[in-house]
């Protein structure tokens, strides 16, 4: 099942979080000791917003993968959200669940009035990640160098965008 999280999945949601900044720590900028988004509170102020801001979940009995979205909050970039924190537990991939997340999140995008692209960017460590987002018609339009280090690893962080029709 997927779903918008609500408050009441917070615990669910911290727990998977946690597990994918450190499952695969060069595919996000945060780490567990920076997570903006590391407490309920935080959780529930990202909430707050929708549908500027939501969290979509994917459900195997528990809580197995997470997509956000946000906008932009300055009215000249506000026709675009970011997809953010995107992360399926690794029991689960190949199974669909990210394509079901991204689908989710495009359809979610697609009724937010004035919005009209959607952009993320991908690290040169994920590149299944960054086919799946291909698949969906997402383009590289940049690409910068050293953006992330992890363990000595200097990566690349791919910036993509989808305009939506």
């Amino acid at each position: 099942m997927i779903r918008h999280l609500q408050v009441d999945d917070a615990e669910a949601y911290l727990e998977l979080r946690r597990r994918a900044l450190l499952d695969a720590p060069a595919a996000f900028v945060a780490s567990p000791e920076d997570d903006l988004v590391a407490t309920a509170e935080a959780f529930r102020e990202q909430l707050e917003r929708e549908p500027d801001s939501v969290v979509i979940g994917a459900f195997r009995e528990q809580l197995v993968g997470m997509a956000g979205l946000y906008r932009d909050r300055h009215r000249k970039s506000a026709h675009t959200l970011h997809l953010w924190g995107m992360y399926v537990d690794p029991e689960h991939r190949r199974s669909g669940v990210g394509a079901q997340l991204l689908e989710a999140a495009l359809a979610h995008a697609r009724t937010v009035p004035g919005v009209e692209w959607v952009r993320l960017s991908v690290s040169s460590a994920a590149p299944a990640a960054r086919r799946l987002y291909e698949r969906a018609g997402f383009r590289v339009w940049g690409s910068e160098p050293d953006a992330l280090r992890v363990g000595g690893e200097a990566l690349v962080e791919h910036h993509m965008a989808l305009r939506l029709d």
